[in-house]
């Protein structure tokens, strides 16, 4: 059985090892098995040498948290990415992987009304001591209305803000945050229209490629025209960024482009804002794993924040935060 995967691009790795060291997987169990040359390998003998599809296998692969440090790390240029989501849709695509209950969760997503619903059902539970804190991490906030409201239309604004599924039901702030940047730097801005919810980020991870595509074309069709596209989710924008590789077709090329991280488009803007002034805080900066890995965009974060504080770097810089591995 084979996982049709790109021979190229299985070639390419020559297994130096460079990645181990940035592998969260490897660094917590020592288990080459459960690293990118360890994984690499096992897919070159499910394809090359008929090696079958076994239990050990699909550990293997679903354990991995796909935050791609590895990719960086790697001198020969192995598309890691690539070949791991290929390999998780082809387990998922034979149910070896992503049972029916996460598949049930994953089509909350792009519902927004019921995922907007439910996370305000879940955020009163919390405040009644109904939910263990196991199964949350951190207080959910009561959503109360929307979380910004557009200053401009799709034909007027400056640029599109995407406000996407879990951030807008569970970190409206941020987006707030962003609507007071992108104001105080004069910049007019249209929300998605009503088929621009989930970017299909984690169905991609999941292996659900169907999936992944046609929501990535509700997406396209929610934000048309030529302005940028800005996004202040890592994992968001990373994907957004992916839909010219995962549709193929010039319309996805074109809005792939238009998708700009936010730390990366006020840097690129700074000029329109006020003037920075030192605050004498001290900020611990910790980068997003599609910021850093994917994006290659974390660079700008640092250089507006280094006039007006004092940045402290982690001694792991670009290590998973546990989010991926959640």
């Amino acid at each position: 059985m084979s996982l049709s995967l790109d021979p190229e691009a299985l070639n390419t790795c020559v297994s130096c090892g460079l990645c181990l060291p940035h592998c969260p997987t490897y660094r917590v169990t020592g288990d080459e098995a459960l690293s990118p040359r360890g994984r690499i390998d096992a897919m070159r003998s499910i394809e090359v040498r008929g090696a079958p599809i076994d239990n050990d296998v699909v550990e293997f692969m679903s354990t991995c948290v796909q935050c791609r440090g590895c990719e960086p790390a790697c001198p020969s240029g192995v598309p890691y990415g690539d070949l791991i989501e290929a390999t998780r849709s082809e387990l998922a695509r034979q149910g070896r992987i992503t049972p029916w209950w996460q598949r049930r969760g994953l089509a909350v997503l792009p519902r927004h009304g019921m995922l907007l619903a439910g996370s305000t059902m879940l955020a009163w539970a919390q405040r009644f001591g109904l939910v263990p804190r196991r199964f949350v991490a951190g207080r959910l906030p009561v959503r109360r209305g929307p979380a910004v409201r557009a200053t401009a239309t799709s034909e007027g604004a400056h640029v599109w803000l995407y406000t996407g599924c879990v951030m807008d039901a569970w970190m409206r702030s941020t987006h707030r945050s962003t609507a007071t940047v992108l104001d105080a730097m004069g910049m007019t801005y249209a929300l998605p229209g009503s088929t621009g919810g989930c970017c299909g980020a984690l169905h991609a991870h999941a292996g659900l490629h169907d999936d992944a595509v046609a929501l990535a074309e509700r997406v396209m069709r929610s934000m048309p025209g030529d302005a940028p596209i800005v996004v202040n989710s890592a994992g968001c924008g990373a994907q957004l960024q992916h839909y010219g590789a995962l549709l193929g077709t010039e319309d996805a090329i074109r809005f792939a482009e238009r998708v700009v991280d936010i730390g990366e488009f006020v840097a690129a803007h700074a000029d329109r804002l006020p003037e920075l002034r030192p605050t004498g805080t001290t900020i611990v900066v910790q980068d997003p794993c599609h910021l850093r890995h994917v994006q290659r965009a974390h660079e700008p974060v640092r250089e507006m924040l280094r006039p007006i504080a004092t940045l402290v770097e982690l001694d792991d810089a670009g290590l998973c935060c546990g989010a991926g591995g959640a």
